[in-house]
């Protein structure tokens, strides 16, 4: 929990007796280390249950057995019925509940991690959305089997379940990308586009020369072109340069003033910095680490 924050936590506990809630208490290892569990359980629940929070230093997985329920998240409110599940933010204000006219049968799992925010991210880049699973036996095994573990905790559970967590993120980043179909179908122009920067990054590659190239506006070229590439035009660019700096620095004998020219950067200062925030060492030093 962040300190001097203040939780907003309101709920209705109605839920079935043979409901499970399980609130757990990682190991220092957990927290530096792995995904890590803070709650896990699977509610039965029926009106006027809900549950609304903000300002909690968590992740929530909640996926739909049976039933209905309603979640408000980002100023949108969502249906979730049988085989949906939704990936929210704990920090921002949400509020799911059971429908009034229906019980609400659900498997959820509240987690953290180094990296939870990460795939939180990449999750919502085109916004946020609730997943119809495509495997929802995987899911709800998944729920269930960490749920067990637990029950029957010994040294390998935080581990095992870190792992289980992972699997469950990446199933719904994949389903994500898939859901996009679009993305997979890469115009001929972006590809143009990526094989001539991929051939001649070390040129002086402008948006203007873009437009002329692909005869598309640059407004277009950025939007598209970060759409099925996943970064924008310049980052790709200064990736591609600095994959060959780093060639260089490791096979040749170039100084790092020459490498800069070499890779297309004109500015030696500009392109340490550059190096130094990707790689997180200057030219020099990675130079060093790789041949002392």
């Amino acid at each position: 929990m962040k300190q001097n924050t203040k939780i907003l936590e309101r709920g209705s506990h109605t839920w079935s007796e043979d409901s499970i809630r399980m609130i757990l208490t990682p190991s220092s290892t957990a927290r530096s280390t792995y995904f890590y569990t803070q709650e896990v359980g699977y509610f039965k629940t029926f009106c006027p249950y809900f549950s609304e929070r903000q300002n909690l230093d968590s992740f929530l997985i909640v996926y739909t057995v049976s039933g209905r329920g309603y979640l408000e998240y980002e100023g949108q409110t969502y249906t979730i019925t049988k085989g949906q599940c939704f990936f929210i933010n704990c920090e921002q204000h949400h509020l799911y509940r059971t429908a009034q006219d229906e019980n609400w049968e659900f498997l959820w799992i509240h987690f953290n991690g180094n990296s939870a925010l990460g795939y939180y991210r990449e999750f919502t880049r085109n916004g946020f959305w609730i997943l119809n699973v495509r495997d929802d036996f995987f899911m709800e095994r998944t729920l269930w089997r960490i749920i067990a573990l637990y029950q029957k905790k010994d040294l390998t559970t935080e581990l095992v379940t870190s792992n289980l967590i992972n699997g469950m993120l990446t199933e719904l980043l994949l389903q994500t990308a898939t859901n996009n179909a679009d993305t997979f179908l890469i115009p001929g122009y972006i590809r143009e586009i990526v094989r001539k920067i991929d051939k001649d990054f070390k040129s002086d590659l402008t948006l203007s020369y873009f437009e002329e190239f692909t005869h598309r506006s640059r407004y277009h070229i950025l939007k598209e072109f970060k759409k099925y590439i996943g970064v924008t035009i310049h980052e790709y660019i200064i990736t591609a340069r600095i994959s060959y700096a780093k060639e260089l620095l490791k096979y040749s004998d170039l100084p790092v003033s020459e490498i800069a020219f070499e890779t297309g950067m004109n500015n030696v200062t500009h392109f340490i910095n550059l190096f130094k925030a990707r790689e997180g060492t200057t030219p020099l030093a990675y130079r060093k680490a790789w041949r002392d």
